[in-house]
């Protein structure tokens, strides 16, 4: 299980990179950057790059989501809480039906409170 999520990761990671990489090839609409542009010097039309970015674009979205989507599956059938607040052992109940983390809030109030509250300043009387 754990090397068919490490596969899936590395495949969604290198999906990722293209599909950053083809966006930022692509033309902007306004061509408020400046960057690409219908230079002589291009291999391809603008129209006939634009329709291969496009697909390419459309093809790596289509392969994120099913990236996306498996590992998500693999992750709840891994196991473990429902969320990750059930995994902290502070926050699950007790026999006595407290939590251990109101347990202890309730010990450290009762020790660190002083009987008597002493309202004068301490002064050190030497040095």
């Amino acid at each position: 299980m754990e090397t068919l999520e490490t596969v899936l990761i590395v495949i969604h990671l290198l999906v990722v990179v293209a599909l950053v990489a083809v966006v930022l090839l692509q033309r902007s609409e306004g061509g408020a950057l400046g960057i690409g542009g219908g230079g002589g010097g291009n291999f391809m039309s603008n129209r006939g790059q634009a329709s291969v970015l496009t697909r390419a674009t459309a093809f790596l979205a289509v392969g994120f989501f099913a990236t996306s989507i498996s590992l998500t599956i693999l992750a709840q059938a891994g196991g473990g809480g429902s969320t990750i607040l059930d995994r902290i052992p502070d926050a699950q109940p007790t026999e006595d039906g407290t939590t251990l983390l109101e347990q202890i809030g309730g010990q450290v109030e009762t020790e660190s409170a002083p009987a008597v509250v002493d309202t004068e300043p301490q002064v050190p009387t030497s040095q």
